[in-house]
């Protein structure tokens, strides 16, 4: 394969592998701001991985920071530097500050190196990913030591054993909840089966209804009623006011904490902050960023000698300090002898109470699910002890009832042969006769659902198209939930569709598709399209491979392959090879830099210079993407540079100036490119795709990066003319199969890779898949599906 020397800055097609020359490395490159720490990169929600010791600034993602180190006798493939000549940057080195800045996939990480936190992993969930890993590899990595998971949850049987267990435990925790003045407000988006379990729950702390009743309506399906409206909006916090701020910055100075965690502090815990922290310090946990060892020093400074590692309250707020970072990591709950383990670790002495007490008095929720087939009802069936916080089980449980109901309340098959002409056939064949069905295949095979919504508007149906990132005749998920695009809603609050077609399913988190599957009427049709290779959900959850993988509704898998030298690139990393590929268009260049400053200064000459003159592709219309935030070639430091080159500025606005190219973050997960228009007292004028974004000033720094170069994450969902993608010795470590497969995939007609890893891509992309996350929805399919199918 060949590559690109250095000075030159016209890209090199890739070919025969002739080695690159000599080349000087550390050239200087003028406009980069200080740099961040190394080790600053991509990582994110994954199963089987521990919640701390993450590199900070690390974006969420499965399966990234974890690559191993390449073999030395590993043998070369596809586009990669020879070792030794070209990409001899260093190894990833101890992470840098932590980064919170909301943005797509950004999640607070602590940082890793000597020191780091201990941490928590999880299990794979039920069922393999269709991706690739195991539960018993994950586990085997952990060191948890627990039952490896079983596929084929399924049946009555199995539902009454885990409600049964469940019964006991819900008795115990209405016990201990009747001491409370009121009931803790969880599940307000909520309907269906989760809801009806939610009500019942309450009504037995309140006395209203006995205890055995609580879950008997499960032992057999109840017949399907008609969908209610969906309940209202869950109510916003009240503003944190001054005086709440003050008292809490009080208290934090008693305890020595930052006064700078205030804020945070006051909207974290709500009304009363001031006093939950006085009464348990420990409570700083829930903070943002707040790590177990500042949340000690904290309470031992308000305290003094009774706060020990021992303390009730500092185990409570461990377990769900744990979850949490286990929810960032895209898990929905963890095992419990995981949870034991990782409160062990932090000199929790009684793990096992800890948690018991936990469950007792309702701050988590445990469910027992069966492991294996079903077995007599002489024997013991053998099930897994998992533990969860309640939104994210009880939005589970409410997205695999939601997605049983549309299966169910389907009675329209029809028979659309006459459209089913095309790309898309089989698609629109499916489609005619199901209420759910799921789609995955390539960038190419976009144009099968495009060709199912063309179908379905001619035979007169109402349609929607949403997608992740803003697409052309798509809505976004985010402003479809939001109503401010789409169809509206009808009377009953469900949108008003007959066939709602979701592109980029992989990114959809557990409440974000909970919340999608309820506002579906009964009676229509959804469509869940996706790549299953891509990286996972920013948030908790991993939705479309777990409804792949529970196998209860029809499934399309697309034909159409990926055109050219590109699609045959990213296809082949999909099924874990790095191919050799012929780019007699130069579609695929390799340009190998031996050190992060290269780096950073032959991705401007290739934005700024290279690729416009080459191919005609203006340089707005060319993307960087990088593994990481921080480090010498993040970015922070790429944007800076390019910033420098293609629109510099004093950055008199909170650092940036008109024509900056940005990307807007309102919450984790959603990204979206804009420019800079002005600003003024309202905020930051920003121009996305013709949509004017006004970002109050208090928010700038939180929501607006600049965006030449982003991350894969923010990246999911879109794509450019050409891409760079940016790969320095520093981020080998971040790399794995489903990072290269999101980043390379970016590019529609030219992707130029700054290689500077060595061995490492290969080896990422053959053996570093992505990992799986612990999560309950395949099993509580599988089971809905069984009980229905045993219905006479």
């Amino acid at each position: 394969m060949s590559t690109a020397p250095a000075p030159t800055p016209e890209p090199t097609p890739q070919g025969p592998a002739p080695e690159p020359p000599a080349q000087t490395p550390g050239h200087d490159e003028p406009g980069t701001a200080p740099q961040d720490q190394p080790g600053d990169t991509e990582a994110g929600p994954e199963a089987g991985e521990e919640p701390a010791a993450e590199p900070a600034d690390a974006e969420a993602g499965p399966a990234a920071g974890e690559g191993p180190e390449a073999e030395p006798a590993e043998a070369q493939t596809g586009p990669q530097a020879e070792p030794g000549e070209a990409g001899g940057g260093p190894r990833a080195a101890e992470p840098g500050p932590e980064d919170q800045t909301g943005e797509a996939g950004d999640r607070p990480e602590d940082g890793g190196g000597p020191g780091a936190e201990p941490s928590v992993s999880g299990g794979g969930g039920v069922g393999e990913s269709p991706a690739g890993g195991d539960h018993a590899a994950a586990q085997e990595e952990a060191g948890a030591g627990a039952e490896p998971a079983v596929e084929g949850a399924g049946g009555v049987s199995e539902a009454q054993a885990e409600l049964a267990a469940q019964r006991v435990e819900r008795e115990r925790i209405a016990r201990r909840k009747a001491e409370r003045a009121e009931p803790v407000e969880a599940g307000g988006k909520l309907s269906g089966r989760a809801a009806d379990l939610l009500a019942a729950v309450r009504a037995v702390e309140s006395g209203a209804k006995p205890p055995s009743l609580t879950f008997d309506e499960a032992q057999a399906p109840a017949p399907r009623r008609a969908a209610p409206a969906p309940p209202a909006p869950r109510p916003q916090a009240p503003a944190r006011t001054v005086g709440d701020v003050a008292a809490v910055r009080a208290v934090l100075g008693r305890g020595g904490a930052p006064e700078a965690l205030a804020g945070p502090a006051a909207e974290a815990l709500g009304e009363g902050a001031a006093e939950q922290l006085a009464e348990d310090p420990w409570r700083l946990l829930a903070v943002p960023g707040v790590r177990p060892t500042q949340a000690d020093g904290f309470a031992q400074a308000l305290l003094g000698p009774a706060a020990g590692p021992a303390d009730e309250r500092r185990g409570a707020a461990l377990l769900g300090w744990l979850l949490d970072r286990a929810a960032e990591r895209g898990h929905t709950a963890l095992e419990a002898p995981v949870l034991e383990k990782a409160l062990a670790q932090y000199g929790v002495p009684a793990p096992a109470e800890t948690l018991e007490a936990a469950i007792g008095d309702g701050t988590v929720l445990v469910f027992h699910e069966p492991l294996g087939e079903p077995v007599a009802e002489d024997e013991e069936q053998p099930v897994r002890v998992l533990v969860g916080l309640e939104e994210h089980a009880l939005a589970e449980e409410s997205l695999a009832d939601g997605l049983a109901r549309l299966a169910a309340t389907f009675t329209a098959p029809a028979d659309w042969s006459a459209a089913a002409v095309g790309p898309g056939a089989e698609l629109v064949r499916a489609v005619a006769g199901a209420g759910l069905v799921t789609h995955s295949g390539g960038e190419a095979a976009r144009a099968e659902p495009l060709a199912l919504l063309r179908a379905a508007q001619g035979l007169g149906l109402r349609t929607t198209l949403a997608a992740h990132a803003p697409a052309p005749g798509a809505v976004t998920v985010a402003d479809l939930l939001a109503g401010a695009a789409g169809p509206g809603r009808d009377a009953d609050g469900r949108f008003a569709v007959d066939l709602l077609i979701v592109l980029d399913a992989p990114q959809l988190d557990v409440e974000t598709a909970a919340a999608l599957v309820e506002s579906v009427p009964d009676g229509a049709r959804l469509v869940l399209s996706g790549d299953p290779g891509v990286l996972g959900s920013a948030g908790p959850g991993r939705v479309f491979a777990d409804v792949l993988a529970a196998r209860a509704f029809p499934h399309v898998v697309s034909r159409t392959p990926d055109a050219g030298p590109l699609g045959e690139l990213v296809s082949g990393i999909g099924i874990g090879e790095l191919n050799q590929v012929d780019a007699p268009g130069k579609e695929v260049v390799i340009v190998p830099v031996r050190d992060p400053g290269e780096a950073v200064h032959r991705t401007v000459q290739l934005v700024a210079d290279s690729v416009p003159r080459a191919f005609g592709i203006p340089a707005e219309a060319v993307q960087v993407i990088t593994p990481g935030h921080g480090g010498p070639a993040g970015t922070r430091a790429l944007n800076a540079a390019l910033k420098e080159r293609l629109n510099p500025g004093p950055g008199r606005f909170g650092g940036f100036d008109p024509g900056d190219r940005v990307v807007h973050v309102p919450a984790p997960g959603r990204a979206r490119p804009a420019r800079v228009v002005s600003a003024d007292a309202e905020g930051l004028h920003l121009d996305a795709a013709g949509a004017r974004i006004v970002v109050p000033q208090d928010r700038v720094e939180a929501q607006v990066r600049h965006g030449w170069a982003v991350t894969a994450h923010q990246a999911v969902g879109s794509r450019w003319p050409a891409v760079v993608v940016v790969l320095p010795g520093d981020a080998a470590q971040a790399l794995s199969r489903d990072w290269v497969y999101t980043a390379f995939g970016r590019a529609e007609r030219h992707l130029s890779v700054v290689h500077g890893v060595e061995q490492a891509l290969a080896h990422a992309v053959a053996q570093v898949p992505p990992k799986p996350r612990t999560t309950r929805l395949t099993a509580l399919l599988r089971a809905l599906a069984a009980a229905q199918h045993e219905q006479p």
